[in-house]
């Protein structure tokens, strides 16, 4: 039976991995190089070797909502979109509040995780460490669990840009970015579109002379602020549009998609049409960005052909002259270089893991990987559904296929991401929010049903139906059911107003037409669900009238 869990990593993957060991009556112990908890949300003013890096301006590109854990919502007078400085904080509050703090131990490198004399029998681990003081100890372990992340080796590719030797500027990559003072009056090229890139583009270009951003494929841009100036997140990712997704054929919700992006801005006069569709990846989210290419206070350009000395050379034959500094926003590469190499099933660009959680070769499921995933939406959530799914696993209460089986899911899974998404040694994991969050929830038995909830809690049917997919969903019926889960949900657009509301208005009250049309809608979307359900398994809704009994949620 495991008992005790060495947790790899005080983040938000650690911190919730832990939490999860204590709810099933697990004893964790984390071991997290640093002096202090929050991973990559802990800012340093120099980047550490082997360690993620953020830079000092970084907020947030995913609402409050969206990102908090399920049983622990983030405070309602703190922003929506949180500067990592409130993040931190957050996650100290929930250390605190969940007596995580005393089972951390900071300032210790885990050096090699392998497997015990006796694993064939028992399935544990030896982990060896290195404390503070340079001193390595070794511990047994009933199971290990990883959260190290995927934002710690820099990839800086200076091989694919001839004549990088030549530079006579500085260059660097946006992992050691830490903010545009060394920026001032400078001709910076950004080598790459991603978030990072398009944030640093931003913000230097407000000190720099001009800048540059080059591409190779271009990228959607969407914004953070929506309609009516809700979140995005809050906006966008619902139930009802996830359905929606599983209804119609991928090319009509690109084009509409596409759409409704080009009426905010024209991407091919921006010059930022890519050359893949809306959700064959992951978008870049940046408000600024369009207004800074308007402004000419940014310039797109392709890729980068050749640098000489101080001039770049583009792929189209344009070139810019003077340039003092090159930031290399190029990704990163991934690694786990602490684990044993036959734990790590490779599959295509990707390592292979079972669900994205479990090494399908292993002989116990008593090593586990969490929070390396990635998907329109925050690690938070998705890391602390993994961490649920994991705890049960490997106290008994779930078990999982046979290494053949978990094999077999891998590679469909790998040639299903490589059909459906752009895919890369770099970005070789891309999974749909909703879609993975409901199959680790059904693994553990907590995914909400909308049929019951029609029948049983029409008011709550509809929240879930129409309002964003926030964690508090996945507590309310199940393991690790919280009492607190309904009204967190009837009171996530509360919170949402809660940091805005700094200047008191008179609010008009809701049309009566409004309302109709909002019922309409309603009772349209719930026909459709009830359809959608019977369709995909007839006897889902008669076996569940024939079970019905009162009760409230």
């Amino acid at each position: 039976m495991v008992r005790n869990v060495a947790v790899i990593g005080a983040g938000p993957s650690g911190l919730t991995s832990m939490k999860a060991c204590l709810d099933e009556g697990m004893v964790p112990t984390c071991f997290e190089s640093s002096d202090d908890l929050g991973g990559l949300w802990k800012f340093k003013a120099m980047s550490e070797p082997n360690r993620a890096s953020i830079y000092r301006s970084l907020t947030i590109n995913i609402s409050k909502e969206m990102m908090c854990y399920s049983d622990f919502p983030i405070p309602a007078d703190y922003p929506n979109y949180m500067h990592h400085s409130k993040i931190l904080n957050y996650f100290r509050m929930y250390a605190e509040h969940f007596k995580l703090l005393q089972h951390i131990r900071f300032q210790t490198l885990v050096k090699c995780v392998r497997q015990s004399s006796d694993y064939s029998h028992t399935g544990k681990w030896e982990v060896v460490t290195e404390n503070r003081d340079g001193q390595e100890e070794r511990h047994i372990f009933d199971a290990v669990i990883c959260c190290s992340g995927h934002y710690t080796y820099p990839n800086l590719p200076l091989k694919d840009f001839p004549g990088i030797e030549t530079f006579e500027g500085k260059y660097f990559h946006s992992w050691d970015y830490k903010g545009p003072e060394d920026l001032y009056g400078k001709r910076v090229v950004v080598i790459g579109i991603g978030n990072s890139g398009g944030d640093i583009a931003v913000e230097s270009s407000r000190v720099a002379e001009q800048v540059y951003m080059s591409t190779r494929r271009g990228a959607w841009v969407i914004r953070q602020v929506s309609d009516n100036g809700l979140p995005v997140d809050m906006k966008y990712n619902t139930r009802f549009v996830h359905i929606l997704f599983q209804l119609l054929p991928i090319n009509i919700l690109n084009w509409i998609g596409e759409k409704k992006l080009n009426a905010m801005y024209d991407h091919t006069m921006y010059a930022l049409k890519p050359t893949h569709r809306l959700f064959s990846q992951i978008p870049v989210i940046n408000d600024d960005l369009p207004l800074k290419i308007l402004s000419g206070s940014v310039i797109l350009k392709p890729n980068v052909k050749e640098i000489r000395g101080s001039t770049v050379v583009f792929d189209d034959g344009s070139i810019v002259e003077k340039v003092d500094t090159i930031v290399f926003a190029t990704g990163y590469s991934y690694d786990f270089p602490f684990l044993p190499r036959n734990a790590m099933y490779k599959s295509g660009h990707r390592v292979g893991l079972y669900k994205h959680v479990f090494p399908p070769n292993m002989e116990h499921p008593t090593l586990a990987v969490v929070g390396f995933i990635h998907a329109l939406g925050a690690i938070m959530p998705q890391a602390e559904m993994q961490a649920r799914w994991v705890t049960r696993v490997m106290k008994g209460h779930k078990k999982l296929p046979s290494n053949r089986a978990m094999i077999k899911a891998v590679e469909k899974d790998t040639k299903d991401m490589e059909k459906n998404y752009i895919v890369s040694k770099l970005t070789p994991l891309q999974v749909d929010f909703v879609s993975y969050m409901d199959e680790i929830a059904g693994e553990i038995g907590v995914r909400p049903s909308l049929p019951w909830l029609f029948f049983t809690d029409y008011p709550l049917f509809k929240k879930v139906l129409w309002g964003p997919v926030t964690t508090y969903q996945y507590r309310l019926m199940g393991p690790g059911k919280w009492d607190g889960a309904r009204r967190a949900i009837f009171t996530q657009f509360d919170r949402m107003y809660q940091p805005l509301k700094t200047r008191q208005l008179k609010e008009q009250e809701p049309s009566i037409a409004g309302r109709l049309i909002k019922f309409s809608l309603t009772i349209m979307a719930g026909g459709a669900t009830i359809y959608y359900i019977h369709v995909r398994n007839p006897n889902t809704i008669p076996t569940l009238l024939s079970k019905l009994r009162p009760q409230t949620i």
